[in-house]
């Protein structure tokens, strides 16, 4: 531990802005970085320069590591490099959330467009937003009320967050991708719950015909034991009939009833 005043060393000036930024729970801010020293312990320079000259060259580190920092709306952050993300994410047995076609384009539409109202969102999309959705978003803390509209009833208008921003890996609005790129990545979550709906239906339409063919099979299984019976009755009837004599053949029945003669 150095000394009250005393300058520090840039090699360690640059450990303890790396083990901070690793410590912290979220992006942390030049100012707040900053604020670790005492008075001297940068030098006489200016000392937020010397903290931007360290992130700096922190992230020219970035290419050889397993990690990289990044700026983002509330300040810096290392996080695990884009492309290592297959293998970082088995860390967790939880799969990420999916979100539905109608909450992304709802928040799209709150990014692109904002400050919005609800029934902005819902004129632009051509049907109702599930109070469902705009809870999930501001739970998320993507969307915030930035406002009331002068209309009314008042309706609340949304924007955006800095957590959406921090979410999303960028600093400001300004660098999100194009309208047209974010269509084409809801696009194949669109076609996936299309698939999925269709599977679902195709399934359930499959179970209820074998569940009926089932039910008719079985009434057909029935309908054959029920002639089969029938038929035997009739062959069992037709064999008593054929075993026992009539009476014009002179049959135990007839020398029972006959009248004795007088002889």
């Amino acid at each position: 531990m150095s000394p009250e005043g005393e300058e520090l060393a840039a090699e360690k000036v640059a450990q303890i802005v790396e083990a901070a930024l690793l410590a912290a729970e979220g992006p942390v801010t030049v100012d707040g970085l900053f604020k670790l020293f005492r008075d001297g312990e940068l030098g006489a320079e200016e000392g937020r320069k010397k903290v931007r000259q360290v992130l700096k060259d922190l992230q020219a580190q970035n290419p050889e590591r397993g990690i990289e920092l990044v700026q983002v709306a509330s300040g810096y952050r290392f996080q695990a490099r884009q492309d290592l993300s297959p293998w970082v994410s088995r860390l967790w047995d939880e799969k990420p959330p999916r979100y539905t076609r109608a909450l992304l384009e709802t928040l799209a539409i709150v990014v692109y467009k904002q400050p919005v109202s609800r029934g902005d969102i819902e004129q632009i999309r051509g049907v109702g937003v599930s109070q469902n959705i705009m809870r999930t978003l501001l739970e998320r803390e993507w969307i915030k009320i930035v406002g009331q509209r002068e209309a009314p009833g008042r309706p609340a208008i949304y924007g955006t967050t800095k957590a959406f921003l921090d979410y999303f890996g960028v600093r400001s609005l300004e660098q999100l991708p194009p309208l047209d790129e974010i269509r084409e990545m809801i696009e194949p979550v669109i076609e996936a719950e299309k698939a999925a709906a269709e599977a679902a239906a195709n399934a359930a339409a499959n179970s209820a015909r074998v569940e009926k063919d089932g039910e008719a099979a079985g009434a057909d299984a029935d309908m054959v034991e029920v002639y089969d019976a029938a038929e035997g009755d009739e062959t069992r009837t037709t064999a008593d009939q054929e075993s026992t004599p009539d009476a014009a053949d002179g049959g135990p029945e007839q020398l029972a009833v006959a009248p004795a003669r007088d002889h």
